[in-house]
């Protein structure tokens, strides 16, 4: 199933995408799609449904995050090894957390604001994936069993505040707007391996990153297992994986960021589109 939220910001309503592309609206059903509706006895619920039976939505309207009510996004830094390449940097012997705030998420196609004072806002387009139930301590082989579904995520960036100005990643990563985050919410048996998706991202027309989730460095699964010996993951969480090459910041000789004005459009495999507009803050 192909899950998503629409509707003016802080009003969206729930509903699904039919095999037609019309949305369906899933008001009747459930009260939303969040932390208490992406386990997988309610998932179940909804996919024995008969779509055409649902109310269809008239128009184009705006789609919010794929997750509502999300109680925290993590991401996974420097995740692909030909990305750790272009950036000079080493890859890692375990995975770079850091969290955004959720302050910076927002719906697939809003507007991307640059923040005053950026010199280097950045792309950065990485598989995401929603817990669906609670884990803690889970092993590898029953990681994804605890996956509700993926989407795409934009992990935009401000690379001077992340990492010319003193303290942590955070503030670099989660300026408002920073985090668009669906179209859709695409339930796990409709992905039948996370680790082997296309992804494009594309500004102005031009194509910047063209990879495969098959190049990351800590999978899926691991990831899932990894973060949960930490701290408990639970539903409706948003974990970012991670982004390959071809960021702003790696541009050789002369790096490339993001001004008032460009566009980006982010696909991944079976998982949609995002397009978004930069515009100052």
């Amino acid at each position: 199933m192909k899950l998503l939220r629409y509707g003016p910001v802080g009003q969206e309503k729930p509903g699904m995408l039919d095999s037609s592309g019309t949305i369906r609206d899933l008001s009747g059903v459930v009260n939303d799609i969040g932390p208490s509706t992406v386990d997988d006895l309610t998932l179940a619920k909804v996919a024995s449904l008969n779509p055409s039976n649902l109310p269809a939505v008239s128009g184009e309207p705006r789609l919010g995050p794929c997750v509502g009510h999300i109680g925290k996004m993590i991401c996974i830094g420097l995740n692909y090894s030909d990305h750790a390449a272009e950036t000079g940097a080493t890859p890692p012997p375990e995975p770079i957390i850091f969290m955004k705030a959720n302050s910076a998420i927002c719906g697939p196609n809003d507007d991307v604001r640059i923040p005053r004072n950026s010199v280097k806002t950045d792309w950065e387009i990485e598989l995401g994936f929603v817990i669906g139930k609670t884990a803690k301590y889970v092993s590898e082989a029953d990681a994804l069993d605890h996956i509700a579904g993926y989407c795409i995520c934009n992990d935009v960036s401000e690379r001077e505040f992340q990492t010319e100005r003193s303290g942590q990643w955070t503030k670099g990563k989660s300026c408002d707007t920073f985090g668009p985050t669906g179209p859709w919410l695409v339930t796990r048996d409709e992905v039948a391996d996370p680790q082997n998706l296309k992804m494009t991202l594309d500004v102005n027309g031009k194509r910047f990153q063209d990879g495969n989730t098959n190049t990351m460095i800590f999978g899926v699964k691991f990831v899932v297992h990894y973060l949960s010996q930490f701290f408990t993951l639970h539903p409706g969480d948003v974990i970012s994986t991670g982004t390959p090459p071809g960021v702003g910041l790696g541009i050789k000789p002369d790096p490339v960021f993001l001004k008032a004005g460009d566009e980006m459009v982010l696909e991944i495999e079976g998982l949609g589109r995002q397009t978004q507009k930069c515009v100052p803050d």
